[in-house]
């Protein structure tokens, strides 16, 4: 089942590029955004990654800590966080355990077809650990950043 706005998220702790062990737990008190892509440096990923990047310095402004996800090993994440001057953590996951307990991974369709992916979606969770808003399939990869963004924003407003 996937996580449910209201409901706490489910823990997780997976590597970054460095090695080293990002722990959602870790968190706590603190604003997550976690967003699940595909596959590093490749069109629509690519774009969302810019994305996230170019309103980066907005996120950190609301102390809303920025994680990317996908099953793409460390050298692969590296390579793109390099590439792309990316100021954020991306997080490994090649057995999709952290995706599937998210929704992030499972059947979709593509160009027609029903297959298994990874499922481009986003997920915030607040400073209570509770899921905030879950964007279960995003359409247009470039564009969801800044929704995100809207959508801390009009929190902290209210």
């Amino acid at each position: 089942m996937p996580v449910q706005e209201g409901k706490a998220a489910p823990a997780f702790t997976l590597k970054d590029t460095d090695g080293k062990k990002f722990s959602l737990k870790q968190q706590h008190g603190k604003n997550v955004v976690i967003y699940f892509y595909p596959k590093d440096d490749t069109p629509g990923c690519t774009k969302e990654a810019q994305a996230f990047r170019d309103l980066f310095a907005d996120f950190e402004d609301r102390d809303v800590v920025v994680v990317g996800v996908s099953p793409d090993d460390a050298a692969s994440h590296d390579k793109f966080r390099c590439k792309y001057d990316l100021p954020f953590p991306l997080l490994c996951d090649p057995d999709k355990t952290v995706m599937t307990k998210y929704g992030a991974y499972g059947e979709k369709m593509m160009y027609g077809k029903k297959t298994m992916g990874v499922i481009r979606s986003t997920v915030w969770v607040g400073s209570d650990g509770k899921v905030r808003k879950h964007w279960s399939r995003v359409a247009k990869a470039a564009d969801h950043p800044a929704k995100v963004l809207e959508a801390v924003q009009t929190a902290s407003e209210s």
